[in-house]
This record gives C-alpha cells, structure tokens and sequence, in this order.
C-alpha cells in the first residue's frame, strides 16, 4: 500500500454564497472560499448533473487561494431542479464567463474533474486568456469511443454484475440504443419509471468511480436528490454528442498553448480510461500528465487527492 503524504486542506466554511440569475430561467448556486483577492480558481464538477459538497472545497490551500464553486445548470442547488431546457455544454462555458466577471477577475485557474475536465478544456480553448492554469482530473474528451467504452462495450466486461443490474431496468429489445432508451424514461411522465432509471444509472456511475467498492459512495449515489439530475443530465447531454464534433477537444488543443496544465490520472480509471488523459499528453506536449498507479476514478481516493493537493500548491508557488 502507497502512503500519501497530502490529505485535504481541513474543513472550511464560504466567506460568500448565492445564487447567479443567468438568465433562461436559470440561477446557479455559487460559494466563494479561501482569501479574497488570493489567486482565483474555479472549480467545476462532474456528471454531467452533478454538484459540489463541503469537501470538494478543501482542494485548494485556503491561505493561497480564492476559490469560487458553483453547480451547474439543473444541479444540486441551482434551479430549475433537473432542468434540461437551455441546458447544454456552451451555455455552461459561457456561464463560468459570467461568474468570472461576478468575481472581477482578470483570469483563474480552472480545475475539473470527469466532466469537469471537458468543460475545463471547452471553457480554456474558448476563452485561453481567462485561464492561467488547468488542473485535470480523469480526462474525459467527449468522444464517441468514451462513450461506447462506458455505455456499449468495455466497461461492462470488468464490471460485468454491476453493468447486468444497470442494463435490467431496459427491455432486452430496447438495449440496442441503451442511451436512448434511458433518457426516454427519465424525460418521460412515468415518475416511477424515471426513479427506477434514475437510480439504476447513477448507481453505475459509482460502481465504476473507485479502484476498491465504497457501499457509502454507492449509497450517495442513489439519492433521488442526486441521482434524477445526474441521470437526466447525463441522457441529455450524451444523446446530443455534448455540443461539440467529435474530437473537438483534442482538435483545437493548440489553443491552449501557454497555459499550464497538470493532469492526475487513476491507472484503473474505469470510467475515463488513461487513453484519454494519454492522447491529451501527446496533443498538448507541456501538459505535465501524473499517473497514480493505485487508484480508480474517484477524486476521493487517497492518490487522487494527493496529486490535486500537490498540483493546486505548485500552482500556488508553493513547495511541499
């Protein structure tokens, strides 16, 4: 067993919170935490349908940073709940624009994981000189073959009984199209169909976060509170190909040149597979790509954490 010096920073309250009309019906929650006027960051969550909680703000050495959190359209605080209309990829990117000119900073480091990394790439290669740094955490690129891997074939064959429960809510005829066939009951009127889907969905996003089972994680996952959004969100925006061409992301990576970046990588990252995190490498030279070698997916396993910790102190001029 590897022994990791860096833990979380300890538990820390937001110095300020609200909600962000950006218009269409929407308002995202926000929190702000560390030292006002410190180096900004923005921190964006997973799923898509995800949402931030206490721990995700103890990233950042709170002395050095000035951190601004936020959910994203649809979830965990932001309103409407679960709300799929004007809910899409550039939407959210111009978005973080909106809460970047909130805070009245010139630019910040944007760090995400999962999810959090496309949109991370998506906002730096739209707007490269609001970025100063990316930090990355299990790349995940929006293309076809990330999908498939998670959805039609790969993931399913290393986790064979949990991939058995997520697929037996779906009729064997309809499992051809098992991204459609979701997002059917979960926009449909059924509740019950879309509470059952719901949970069986989000329950395979946890079977597949961590290297070792975590029932607690599991048992989080199945929440209605997080799982409807994580579910309708994700339907939405995978059966729409995210918003972008597939391949955008690596595509037009040489916007990006200049800016720093770090990318922690779980080794048996069964969700978001290394390829990707190495194809991001090999596309973006100056990246500096950190493999963790005993760990999955999740941000919450011991090596995740501390290369994030190690990363955003770096980052911060600070040395361990």
């Amino acid at each position: 067993m590897i022994e990791y010096a860096r833990t979380l920073y300890p538990p820390i309250e937001p110095y300020d919170s609200g909600m962000l009309d950006v218009g269409d019906g929407h308002s995202l929650h926000y929190e702000r935490v560390g030292t006002p006027g410190a180096k900004p960051a923005v921190f964006l969550h997973g799923g898509p349908g995800g949402g931030f909680g206490p721990d995700h703000r103890r990233q950042w050495n709170p002395d050095l940073y000035d951190v601004l959190l936020f959910d994203q359209r649809g979830c965990g605080k932001s309103t409407p709940f679960a709300e799929l209309a004007h809910n899409d990829t550039w939407t959210i990117v111009a978005d973080i624009e909106r809460l970047r000119e909130m805070c009245g900073h010139e630019k910040w480091q944007a760090f995400g994981g999962s999810w959090g990394s496309t949109l991370a790439l998506a906002y730096a290669q739209k707007h490269p000189e609001r970025v100063s740094e990316l930090v990355l955490r299990g790349v995940f690129l929006a293309r076809q073959k990330e999908l498939d891997w998670l959805y039609r074939y790969g993931a399913s064959e290393i986790m064979a009984e949990a991939w058995d429960d997520f697929v037996s809510v779906i009729p064997e005829e309809e499992r051809g199209e098992l991204i459609e066939a979701y997002y059917r009951r979960l926009s449909g009127d059924d509740e019950d169909a879309k509470q059952e889907a719901a949970r069986a969905w989000s329950i395979w996003e946890g079977q597949v976060a961590t290297l070792l089972p975590k029932p607690a994680l599991i048992e989080d996952y199945a929440d209605s509170a997080k799982a409807v959004p994580m579910a309708r969100i994700s339907a939405h925006f995978f059966r729409e190909g995210f918003w972008l061409e597939d391949n955008q992301l690596l595509r037009d990576v040489h916007k990006l040149r200049g800016i720093p970046g770090i990318i922690v990588q779980g080794r048996h990252d069964i969700c978001t597979p290394p390829t990707s995190a190495w194809a991001l490498k090999q596309a973006w030279p100056e990246a500096d790509l950190r493999i963790v070698h005993d760990a999955g997916h999740s941000a919450s396993e011991a090596g995740i954490i501390d290369g994030l910790v190690r990363a955003t102190d770096e980052l911060a001029g600070k040395t361990p």
